[in-house]
């Protein structure tokens, strides 16, 4: 973050800062009681000085690659300002025995108040020209907070305000020292004029002033330096913007003008030294000093007591006159050119850092030259704002004569950039719209699967409209989880239950604020099903046990890993919950081998627990401000696509999960809808939903427009059943320890098709966009609908019967409508089936393929990935054969670990009575750590096996670690009746059903 630093301040000619009056002509300057510290003579030294932390913070924020300290001129110029404030307070107070307040304040206001208002008011203007709708808003409010001079809390509050992240920087971001100055001078100069009246009638009126703002000043500066350490520890945005953390740099420069220097003499060549020391330390820390140095805390030390060294090095000894000698810095630091760069500083400073901020807002981001460059054109308006606003009103008799006058002038430059920035924020804000929160019950329907987002039917077009939610609404439509999304300074989480709170069922969700994210979907999928949802989400912390620094703090996140370790604490002594959902920026490192070990840490108890984890996988990150982005592309939001090289970077955890390597966790994503296509860029608006908040998160609108994919996604993994009365929420385990997650014993008329709420009908030639036609195989039947094909016999069985009609093959195939069929972590999955096949042989029987069998999941998402994502056969048989047998098929399309085509295939078993009665076929998935395998049943004896050793573990796990579904068919033709010796041919025999009196699918947890 650019932290901007607060002027010095331009001097009447021969004088610095002086009282309104002459001094009293009894006054002796050098006088012990006298005005003394340090005399009013003019400093042109410290005038040079100026233009030296001037030229740090100007070349910092030009990005200039040497300045990378920079900002420490902040510290130069708040130890320059105590020095000469103060001086001038006490010199006042010493001579007149009381202080002017209205005249302190009345200078001060017509100094600094003018030209202030007049960059306000040029940025209230800019820019509604020059930034988007939105931003512009931001704009307006940082101008009323600059022009009451209470800027830097308003960019404390937004810095260390996690969910105020992502937005651009403010053009009045460096208002943020005037206002520190302005409220510590609110409170100091009132205190010693208390202080003056107090030691009006002392003797010796000089000692008694300054004796007591010492007793006052030490201990004030002392204390908020303390406070700036522990601030700097804790929180850096109020350790570098808060007014309480730097008073202590104006107490330095206050006690160096209260303390008695002018009485000491000191040889020239320490002069000499300390001077060109204190040069050397400030120039030091400007290029040695960068983001990363925990600031101000100890560091700053450095620079404010390096300012105080330069100027005490030309502070005149008892009976001296200010009187550089040829080699002292003050020589140098009151050249022409140093003074002159200094009188303009404060001019200069209003304005550069606007210019800059207005021409990337316009331009986008900009390099260093063109910086530099930016920032050397900046001195002409502030050349004019000096000559034309500040000079006048400074120099004027007539606005001078009185206070009360020059403070009319000051409450005047407040005011109309308050007025102006009023008018223009709410014209803007009426552009914008009403900024009410979205009801997410009137959001469209989103789509469980395919390239769109929201769910429609083919070719039906979008209806034209505004951007939900609108770009205002977006900036604020957060999850509505409360303060269960804890700020970085927590350290534990409450105790966050949502819906079915009485449930003994729950869904945890844990991670960071990208977890957070998920909040409305996963607890409408947890609702659905009668469970309660559990929040463990803390903003900035990574999931992975990694130790990171938390930019809103300013130094590491002690507190994270805190909060980690206590989550997965109270995770381990709570009931067991029915499902983990996990997920988490994956940016915190780029070292993967780290991040893998992180993560292995962190799922390691989660494991443990024996319940399934999902990884949603990290979402796209735009890295820009895209509702302001949108809000000034209105009509064509496409204008706001952002770079998918950027916004999508590889996903470590998800090829961990991937890989096997933590078996029991399974990941999804939601990328290939949030950035589809394979183009350069990812859209920032979708199908009229505004995707991001800011420049990293979802709106919690396009979250709930995502709650059907990601059911279908996890109930597709096994780890979420489906809902409703067929979903495992009403299962009940029975006595040997199986869950039933489906039986249907194909009850209901004669003639009917089977359940629609259970089953799919497969149409035509092949899945919809299917890359093979006669579904890969090369069959020659046409799949229908019609319950000549696929009926119930009235008796409890479901007949599968293939037609032929003018010499065309039909014939039906069902699957199963859920596809989430899978095993627990470690435990077991069980398919089922009771089947008597076609009662047809001989050459009636050629081309015949009767099938019981399973795919996974994924294929299901664009009907692509086989045979990696498994295809288990629990029972085929060909050309009417006595034989049946089973397979699996995974891998590649030729060859690999599953020697494809064929498969890792049992070979025929003999059933000789296998078409003319029932028999059980089953097929059990063992993912328990003993076992690892896939069993082949029939009538309950085993007669295949395929363990996880016969291929590397990511086959294994993409090919069986995830959810299924079941398909019933009977096909005739292809390659596997061809390979078998026969073929459709004229002598087959249509109206031979095969028949199905029941399917049962269960599981079982891991034992032990």
């Amino acid at each position: 973050m650019s932290f901007l630093l607060s002027p010095g301040r331009s001097r009447h000619r021969g004088r610095a800062d002086a009282p309104a009056g002459p001094l009293p002509t009894g006054s002796r300057p050098g006088a012990e009681s006298g005005p003394s510290p340090h005399r009013s003579a003019f400093r042109p030294d410290i005038e040079g000085l100026r233009a030296v932390a001037v030229l740090a913070v100007l070349a910092f924020h030009a990005d200039i690659p040497w300045a990378t300290g920079g900002f420490v001129g902040v510290d130069v110029f708040f130890v320059i300002s105590g020095y000469l404030i103060t001086g001038l307070l006490v010199r006042e107070a010493v001579t007149t025995g009381r202080i002017r307040l209205g005249d302190f304040f009345s200078r001060r206001a017509r100094r600094l108040l003018p030209a202030a208002a007049v960059v306000l008011a040029a940025v209230a203007l800019a820019g509604a020209w020059l930034t988007v709708p939105l931003r512009r808003t931001d704009v307006e409010y940082d101008v009323v907070a600059a022009a009451l001079s209470v800027a830097n809390w308003r960019f404390t509050a937004q810095r260390t305000d996690y969910l105020a992240a992502g937005h651009d920087q403010s053009p009045l971001l460096h208002f943020w020292s005037l206002a520190v100055e302005e409220q510590f001078y609110l409170f100091w100069a009132p205190l010693l004029a208390v202080l003056a009246l107090g030691a009006a009638r002392a003797v010796r009126r000089g000692r008694a002033v300054r004796s007591a703002v010492v007793l006052i000043a030490a201990p004030l500066t002392l204390a908020s330096f303390v406070l700036s350490l522990y601030w700097t520890g804790h929180s850096a945005s109020l350790a570098y913007l808060g007014t309480p953390a730097r008073v202590w740099q104006f107490g330095v420069g206050a006690l160096l003008a209260l303390l008695p220097w002018h009485l000491m003499r000191g040889p020239r060549p320490l002069r000499l030294v300390c001077g060109w020391a204190g040069a050397a330390a400030i120039g030091w820390c400007v290029v040695a000093y960068d983001a990363a140095t925990p600031y101000p805390g100890w560091a700053a030390l450095v620079p404010s007591l390096a300012t105080a060294a330069v100027i005490l090095a030309a502070v005149p000894g008892r009976g001296e006159r200010y009187a550089p000698g040829a080699g002292d810095v003050g020589r140098l630091l009151a050249g022409r050119a140093p003074r002159a760069l200094g009188r303009l500083s404060y001019t200069l400073y209003l304005w550069h850092w606007p210019v800059l901020v207005l021409a990337e807002a316009r331009t986008g981001p900009l390099g260093w030259p063109a910086k530099t460059a930016l920032t050397l054109a900046a001195v002409l308006p502030a050349l004019g704002t000096m000559r034309w606003v500040e000079q006048p009103l400074r120099r004027s008799r007539t606005v001078s004569e009185l206070p009360r006058r020059g403070l009319s002038v000051g409450v005047s430059a407040i005011v109309l950039p308050v007025v102006l920035a009023l008018v223009m924020g709410t014209t803007t804000l009426n552009l914008l719209g009403p900024a009410a929160p979205v009801d997410p019950k009137g959001l469209p329907p989103g789509a469980a699967s395919g390239p769109a987002l929201l769910a429609r039917s083919a070719g039906t077009p979008l209806v034209d409209g505004p951007v939900v939610p609108s770009p205002v609404q977006a900036r604020a439509d957060f999850p509505p989880d409360g303060p269960c999304e804890v700020a970085p300074a927590e350290t534990r989480s409450p105790d966050c239950l949502f819906g079915a709170v009485d449930s003994p069922d729950r869904i945890v969700l844990l991670g960071d604020s990208h977890a957070g994210q998920w909040f409305s979907p996963v607890l409408a999928l947890a609702a659905s099903r009668g469970w309660a949802l559990q929040e463990f989400v803390k903003q900035g912390c990574p999931l992975p046990d990694l130790t990171v620094d938390s930019p809103q703090l300013g130094r590491v996140y002690r507190e994270c890993d805190t909060w980690r370790a206590d989550t997965l604490e109270r995770l381990g002594k709570q009931r067991r919950p029915r499902l983990v959902v996990v997920s988490s920026l994956n940016r915190y490192t780029a070292d993967e081998e780290l991040l893998a070990e992180a993560w292995s840490r962190t799922l390691a108890p989660l494991r443990a627990l024996g319940v399934p984890i999902v990884y949603i996988e990290d979402t796209p990150v735009p890295g820009t401000d895209v509702p302001a982005c949108v809000s000034g592309h209105p009509d064509s939001p496409a204008a706001c696509a952002f770079g998918r090289t950027g916004a999508l970077r590889p996903d470590p955890l998800a090829r961990l999960i991937a890989s096997g390597a933590l078996p029991g966790v399974r990941s999804v994503g939601v990328n290939e809808v949030l950035c589809p296509g394979e183009g350069p860029t990812c859209p920032a608006v979708l199908d009229r939903i505004l995707l991001y908040r800011d420049d990293a998160h979802l709106t919690n609108a396009a979250a709930v427009v995502l709650t059907n994919r990601l059911e279908r996604l996890l109930t597709e993994t096994g780890a979420l059943p489906a809902a409703g009365p067929a979903g495992a929420a009403g299962a009940e385990e029975g006595a040997d320890g199986w869950t039933r997650l489906l039986r249907d014993d194909f009850d209901g008329p004669a003639g009917s098709p089977p359940s629609a709420a259970d089953w799919i009908h497969d149409v035509g030639t092949c899945y919809p966009g299917c890359p093979a036609p006669q579904w890969g195989t090369g069959e020659v039947e046409t799949m229908t609908n019609s319950t000549d094909n696929v009926r119930l016999d009235g008796k409890g069985v479901l007949e599968i019967v293939p037609t032929r009609e003018a010499g065309a093959w039909r014939s039906g195939r069902i699957e199963t409508r859920r596809s989430d069929f899978a095993p627990p972590p470690g435990g077991v999955l069980r398919i089922e089936a009771s089947i008597a096949l076609p009662d047809v042989t001989g050459p009636g029987a050629a081309g015949y393929w009767p099938a019981f069998w399973t795919l996974g999941a994924p294929l299901r998402d664009g009907y692509t990935g086989w045979p990696g994502v498994g295809e288990i056969d629990v029972m085929e048989s060909v050309n009417g054969r006595d034989t049946v047998f089973g397979s699996l098929h995974c891998g590649v399309v030729e060859g690999g670990p599953c020697q494809e085509p064929v498969g890792l295939t049992s070979g025929p078993q003999p059933c000789p009575d296998c078409r003319t009665a029932f028999h059980s076929y089953a097929v059990e998935v063992d993912l328990a750590p003993g076992a690892q395998e896939v069993r082949w049943y029939r009538d309950g004896r085993v007669y295949h096996r395929v363990t996880a050793d016969r291929m590397d573990s990511a086959t294994w796990q993409r090919a069986v670690d995830h959810g299924l579904f079941l398909i019933l068919n009977v096909a005739f033709g292809g390659k596997l009746p061809h390979a078998d010796g026969a073929d459709v041919g004229p002598d087959t025999q249509p109206g031979h059903p095969m028949r199905v009196d029941h399917v049962t699918v269960s599981v079982r947890e891991r034992r032990g």
